[in-house]
């Protein structure tokens, strides 16, 4: 064979091995390429699933004491908001049940002579309560009650009167049309001395309002 061919021959079959080469080189690098992106990629998305993770349990009120809710409800308000205490913090729910219930009638405001009228006007009304309720074993007991002309009603005394609750966290709740909790927790704190109260707050039917509410305590 012509030794020029032979050359030729040779010098091509050198430029395509090494244009095969540097494709094989090139299609490595491409691939880790990839794969570092790809492993970057889950990094960031596992550590963004891990932040959420956190930012949920921040939303979570959590404790390690034994919680009641224990609540008074004439007309069904104030024991929806209960149960969304519940439903955040866990506990027991515990309703406070009058021996008498109370009608519509009982509840008329603008009836002189209703029931509750009468009671609220009578600062030793003491309605009796029908079921037992132990309160021996909690330490935080969230107390519910609706207002009735601007103060608790007298039933919420009768379960205060007839339980020794020194020494344990209450936070008072309550529903209204408009008047505020104040004047029903200043009494609690000026009547039952060695009980730790707290200033409590009004709240409306919102199960959000709620949430928010329990996750600012500090208990």
């Amino acid at each position: 064979m012509n030794k020029k061919i032979i050359v030729l021959v040779v010098a091509i079959v050198v430029i395509v091995g090494a244009g095969i080469g540097f494709w094989v080189i090139s299609s490595n690098n491409k691939l880790e390429s990839n794969n570092n992106n790809s492993n970057t990629n889950e990094n960031q998305n596992s550590n963004e699933t891990q932040e959420e993770n956190t930012n949920d349990n921040d939303n979570e009120t959590t404790s390690d004491k034994k919680v009641a809710i224990i609540y008074f409800s004439a007309t069904g308000n104030t024991k929806k908001v209960a149960g969304y205490i519940k439903d955040w913090v866990g506990g027991d729910l515990i309703e406070i049940v009058p021996k008498d219930e109370y009608t519509s009638e009982d509840l008329n405001y603008n009836n002189s002579n209703s029931r509750s009228t009468k009671e609220q006007n009578d600062a030793s009304a003491r309605p009796e309560i029908k079921n037992n309720i132990n309160t021996d074993n909690y330490e935080v007991i969230f107390l519910g009650y609706p207002i009735w002309w601007g103060d608790a009603p007298r039933i919420i005394l009768t379960f205060l009167d007839s339980h020794n609750l020194d020494g344990k966290t209450v936070i008072p709740f309550c529903t209204s049309g408009s008047s505020g909790i104040s004047a029903s927790v200043s009494y609690f704190k000026s009547h039952y001395k060695n009980v730790n109260f707290q200033d409590g707050k009004r709240l409306s039917i919102s199960e959000a309002e709620v949430k928010a509410w329990v996750n600012s305590l500090d208990y």
